[in-house]
């Protein structure tokens, strides 16, 4: 690789980044890919480049739950917990919209983690922000109404695309949070009649 993009130039120290531009690759994937499946081995470590990677976990009867959002300049904490530990994946991560991918090969993890300060933080302040985020969405699990998730949902959706609205259908929304489409439709209508969204086609305008 000839050059690291500016963000992270911006994390690694000088050392790291010869490191990151001898041993990583870049990968691209369109919106809508599978970047890393359930009980697949990950042999590389992904950080984002540009681009937003959207974290779902599933159980044994396919219903899914969404996680988290993973965005340029960070890595999954989960994926790092699967390298460190040849353990098989236990999410799916798909690109929400196009992704650019640095992949690193995971018998680099534990090297640059005793030699490079800036890759320990690097590896720290991911797991610390995955923690946070997962304890947000327990908290909307376990103390909000499902309206409530809805709403943080749309929310997160639309300021991941730096837009007012967001393109989803109601089944994607209810597969998302573990629910029902006919529950989903009729939130959704019950925030349009209080005037917070917008319901189109395939697409929910927020209006706040």
């Amino acid at each position: 690789m000839e050059s690291l993009p500016i963000s992270l130039i911006q994390l690694f120290e000088k050392p790291l980044q010869e490191e990151l531009r001898s041993e990583s690759q870049m990968k691209s994937f369109p919106e809508g890919s599978v970047i890393i499946e359930i009980d697949q081995y990950i042999k590389n470590i992904p950080i984002v480049v540009k681009g937003t990677i959207k974290v779902i976990r599933e159980d044994e009867e396919g219903n899914e739950l969404f996680l988290y959002y993973v965005n340029a300049g960070s890595t999954c904490a989960m994926s790092l917990t699967c390298c460190m530990r040849d353990q098989q994946s236990q999410i799916r991560a798909i690109a929400e919209e196009s992704v650019e991918l640095l992949t690193v090969p995971v018998k680099k993890m534990d090297e640059w983690m005793m030699q490079f300060r800036s890759w320990k933080d690097f590896v720290m302040q991911s797991y610390s922000n995955r923690f946070e985020e997962l304890l947000h969405t327990i908290d909307l699990i376990a103390f909000h109404h499902m309206d409530e998730r809805l709403v943080s949902y749309l929310e997160k959706k639309a300021q991941i695309h730096h837009a007012k609205s967001v393109t989803v259908t109601h089944q994607e929304i209810a597969l998302e949070l573990n629910s029902s489409r006919e529950a989903v439709s009729r939130l959704l209508k019950k925030l349009e009649n209080l005037g917070k969204v917008k319901l189109l086609r395939n697409k929910i305008e927020l209006l706040y």
